[in-house]
């Protein structure tokens, strides 16, 4: 038996390609442990960028733009998930 989903998995797939303009790519097709960034999805700075303030206008996330742990976060929808889930303020 396949164990539930987690909402906020979609969400947040569905957050990455809306705030970043991605064209034919739809939420099956991002992998929720794969990298986001150079492999995976192949995310670079600019959309980090982009995707730490669609978070934080969304979630009411606070995030620093220099920090590792910024960046660990970062490293795959799985990641991410656990972030805002931990953190979100909305």
């Amino acid at each position: 038996m396949t164990p539930p989903l987690n909402p906020l998995v979609d969400e947040i797939k569905t957050l990455i390609i809306d705030s970043l303009n991605l064209e034919h790519v739809t939420p099956a097709d991002i992998e929720t442990d794969a990298p986001l960034f150079v492999e995976g999805l192949g995310l670079d700075s600019i959309d980090a960028l982009e995707l730490g303030v669609a978070l934080q206008k969304r979630y009411g996330l606070s995030l620093s733009a220099d920090s590792a742990e910024t960046r660990q976060h970062f490293a795959s929808v799985a990641t991410l998930v656990a972030f805002v889930s931990a953190n979100r303020t909305k």
